[in-house]
């Protein structure tokens, strides 16, 4: 199926010898989003702290990008690494990504993922290469009254804990900068800057290892022999593999490289209604593609608020990109379990064959950005 993909020809070929500049490519989604676009025949640059975690995915690629390891909140860094690269189109994924951690540490979460924005705007704004700015948030960044309903992109930005306070900030952000300094109606005149963000649900996918992590948290403690005790079992969440995400970044990215003006703004990009599921109904299926895992369920002595119920209205992103979920929540987990399973036992990594059947599956649908 490998020699199926012609990679280079995604997206009408618009990443192909590109300046393209990640944040965040240490990370989950940044490390798959430089597979892809490397792929893709991307010049990729990453600007990002180390990873901390007690694995990287992106070391296990062995990739051939330029890697820059820095701080968002460094401002001065920041620009001389975009006065070095020049790049055409900038995805912005560094950030504090955790709930938890941003109630031990809140300056830290509110630093990075709003002041560490404003830098990488700053640097966007006098770096006249750029063409294309895509902020990757959260879903969190709304206002959650925990409704059976998705939330839509016209819905009021909020957040309950410090992490999810700072990605509706970083949303609000966004908005200034592309009415102040990326205005629509001034593309062309006054700038030549078009400016997106893309909100996504509960990301999984082999190669995450992060702490306080459902996936990673399970296959851990499977790979010692150890059971997982899952604390929130009730808890609702929109799950999607990771490339699902991705495939809307780079949906999105290349219709701002195209200078398409009308959707410089902000999307949702979600799984279908069926992947909306219970924490504990995600542990059941795990198991079933890997029956190493044990389980505990246990009651919840975390102090700290955590949202019960969170959904994304993804119609938007269905009816103007043409952008819709590939997998169901059945693949996504069997992809994602299948990938760990794999690397604990056999040392293999899947990730270039999961792309490789994500974009066969996504052209057999025959979803615009794959054709």
């Amino acid at each position: 199926m490998e020699n199926m993909v012609n990679f280079e020809s995604l997206f009408e070929g618009v990443y192909k010898g590109k300046n393209v500049l990640l944040t965040g490519h240490t990370g989950f989604k940044g490390s798959w989003l430089a597979l892809w676009l490397e792929q893709m025949g991307a010049n990729v640059y990453g600007y990002s702290l180390k990873n901390k975690d007690e694995k990287n995915h992106l070391d296990l690629l062995s990739l051939n990008i330029v890697d820059k390891i820095g701080d968002i909140r460094d401002a001065d860094v920041l620009q001389n690494y975009f006065d070095e690269v020049q790049p055409d189109i900038v995805f912005h994924l560094a950030a504090q990504a955790l709930v938890r951690p941003s109630y031990e540490d809140p300056v830290e979460t509110f630093s990075t993922n709003v002041m560490g924005t404003l830098n990488v705007y700053e640097a966007c704004r006098k770096t006249p290469s750029v063409k294309a700015v895509v902020n990757v948030t959260s879903d969190k960044c709304y206002e959650n009254k925990e409704w059976n309903w998705g939330y839509r992109e016209n819905e009021p930005m909020g957040g309950y804990d410090p992490y999810s306070a700072s990605k509706g900030c970083s949303e609000l952000l966004t908005s200034s900068y592309r009415n102040s300094y990326f205005n629509n109606n001034d593309f062309g005149k006054k700038h030549q800057v078009l400016l997106g963000s893309g909100r996504a649900g509960n990301v999984i996918g082999g190669g995450d290892w992060a702490v306080d992590r459902l996936i990673p948290d399970i296959v851990k403690a499977t790979s010692i022999g150890d059971a997982v005790l899952i604390r929130n079992p009730k808890a609702t969440r929109p799950w999607q593999h990771v490339l699902e995400p991705l495939s809307g970044y780079l949906t999105l990215g290349w219709r701002l490289l195209k200078e398409d003006v009308s959707v410089a703004e902000g999307w949702n990009f979600g799984p279908d209604n069926h992947s909306n599921l219970q924490v504990g109904d995600i542990v059941k299926l795990s198991h079933e593609y890997w029956n190493n895992i044990q389980v505990e369920f246990g009651k919840n002595t975390d102090e700290h608020h955590e949202a019960n119920l969170l959904m994304l209205d993804c119609s938007k992103a269905n009816k103007v990109l043409k952008w819709k979920a590939v997998w169901g929540i059945d693949k996504t987990i069997d992809k994602t379990i299948n990938w760990y399973k794999e690397y604990y036992e056999k040392d293999q990594i899947l990730s270039f064959t999961d792309l490789t059947d994500y974009v066969s599956d996504a052209k057999a649908a025959k979803i615009l950005w794959a054709l």
